[in-house]
């Protein structure tokens, strides 16, 4: 290992520590924004460690600073020589790079829960990066003791983010005059969601206030945070061998963002409308691959494209249920048609379609 990176190496190691103890000490004062800025910290560290490891630059030709922290996940996320994170390891990264933004730059009141959240997925996203990228177990780094620790743990973003949700319209509620503490409240959420939109920067105080009167009118926060509905926490494990990962619901797809799209980060978390996103019948769907409805179908039994939750959902409108296909179930029908032998999948579709009928 060459020696800028394992310096680089130890540098992330110990914000990482820091951070954690941060979480954990007794006092208050100034632990939430700084355990955020030295988790921020041990992840530009971490990333710039790998980039060098994997032979790439952490400066551009003639510049006298290295690289920031948006073109460090981009790096790593999109040169091909460098590449070692995914798109849902982004997300973890953006969304922690925004809250520390906040914590920054200006005010934040973020929940304990929230704050749990974020670090310990960013443990384990450094864990699962140290172990991908440097062959390295965390345990090289600090003593396996060392773990965030919550009396309240969140398991289930909805369920963290309705709590959130709830108290806030308490605080605006018609009398309390708590209008600023809802706001200060709001922060948080509506960072993690621009985070997951691929949006950089934090909301000024009339996007907030926007967002609080959205909430008391909609009575529902996946309306106003779309970016948070189209996520999920994935638990596994507990003590010092819990996991946390923050990942994108089924069905939902993440895109690149073009660099040099002003205020904008590395990846979004692009929510849709189911029905747009399951947007073919079958007749259509036929149409496309260019075989007739019963022999479509007996395709689509072959390759199990009802089993996968990308390529296909029913909807119940009323007393009718509609059995729709995604663009991604065409994708797979086109790749695998060439190769199908379909006078057999014909004759076993005919046969089972025989038997259900009697």
């Amino acid at each position: 290992m060459k020696r800028e990176t394992r310096l680089l190496l130890e540098k992330a190691g110990d914000s990482l520590v820091l951070s954690i103890e941060l979480f954990n000490r007794p006092s208050d004062r100034g632990r939430a924004s700084t355990t955020l800025i030295l988790l921020d910290h041990a992840f530009e560290m971490l990333m710039k460690a790998a980039i060098v490891h994997r032979g790439g630059k952490i400066r551009e030709p003639r510049a006298k600073e290295t690289i920031g922290f948006d073109k460090c996940v981009r790096r790593s996320l999109t040169d091909s020589r460098i590449k070692y994170l995914a798109e849902e390891q982004a997300l973890v990264l953006q969304a922690i790079n925004g809250l520390r933004d906040a914590a920054q730059h200006h005010l934040l009141d973020i929940s304990e829960g929230q704050l749990y959240l974020h670090l310990q997925s960013g443990v384990t996203l450094f864990r699962d990066l140290l172990r991908n990228v440097f062959g390295e177990e965390l345990s090289t780094l600090l003593p396996a003791r060392v773990l965030p620790v919550s009396t309240t743990p969140p398991t289930d973003l909805t369920t963290l983010f309705d709590s959130e949700v709830q108290e806030i319209t308490k605080l605006l509620a018609p009398g309390r005059r708590r209008r600023l503490e809802a706001i200060a409240r709001l922060r948080p959420l509506a960072v993690l969601d621009s985070a997951l939109k691929g949006e950089k920067g934090h909301p000024g105080d009339s996007d907030l206030a926007k967002c609080a009167r959205s909430i008391r009118a909609a009575g529902s926060w996946k309306k106003v945070f779309p970016g948070v509905a189209a996520v999920e926490i994935k638990a596994e494990g507990a003590g010092p061998s819990l996991t946390l990962r923050l990942s994108k619901k089924e069905g939902i797809p993440i895109e690149l963002v073009k660099e040099g799209t002003p205020d904008a980060s590395v990846v979004a978390v692009k929510r849709v409308n189911e029905l747009d996103y399951y947007s073919l019948g079958a007749k259509q769907l036929a149409q496309k691959v260019g075989l007739n409805l019963s022999r479509t179908l007996a395709v689509v039994d072959h390759l199990r494209i009802r089993r996968k939750p990308d390529c296909y959902k029913e909807f119940k409108i009323g007393a009718q249920t509609y059995k729709r296909y995604s663009p991604r179930a065409l994708e797979i029908i086109e790749e695998n048609l060439p190769a199908l032998d379909m006078e057999r999948i014909w004759a076993e579709y005919h046969a089972a379609h025989g038997r259900r009928r009697k």
